[in-house]
């Protein structure tokens, strides 16, 4: 068996964890496990919003949860990093959650980190990376649990 393989079955078993998302909805799909087996892995691209200093998000979270959001109050110069207020809402409309988001670039590449806070308390942290071809932001995300 490929050393790649194993490295990445035993990665995912490491992220495994505790339920929560973005969403704490019915998850999207009647085949999806139940919300104490979910892995505690997302996923978000963010693209340009037509206002300067927005920005419109599609995520996912376990393959369970997912829909679209809207961050605001970012820099205006067109660039990802900064500081935002993002609205999550189910694929249904349905108002999910909302957090402030920093997003950092990282070493001066085209690499970020993000933060997302509600309440003064960090509640999931993630990293990303610029699709080309102004594709967006992708970041990969973990909620916070301890």
């Amino acid at each position: 068996m490929p050393s790649w393989f194993i490295v990445a079955i035993s990665s995912a078993a490491l992220l495994s964890g505790s339920s929560g998302a973005f969403a704490q909805a019915t998850p999207t799909s009647t085949t999806a496990a139940k919300p104490d087996q979910l892995f505690n892995i997302g996923f978000v691209l963010y693209t340009k919003g037509k206002v300067p200093g927005t920005l419109d998000a599609r995520w996912d979270y376990a393959n369970a949860y997912s829909g679209h959001g809207v961050a605001s109050g970012g820099p205006a110069n067109g660039g990802f990093a900064g500081r935002y207020h993002v609205r999550y809402f189910l694929e249904t409309g349905e108002f999910s959650d909302e957090y402030d988001l920093d997003i950092e670039k990282h070493n001066g590449g085209d690499f970020y980190d993000a933060t997302w806070t509600a309440n003064g308390k960090i509640s999931a942290r993630g990293v990303g990376m610029e699709v080309p071809n102004g594709g967006g932001l992708a970041v990969g995300w973990r909620r916070v649990t301890d």
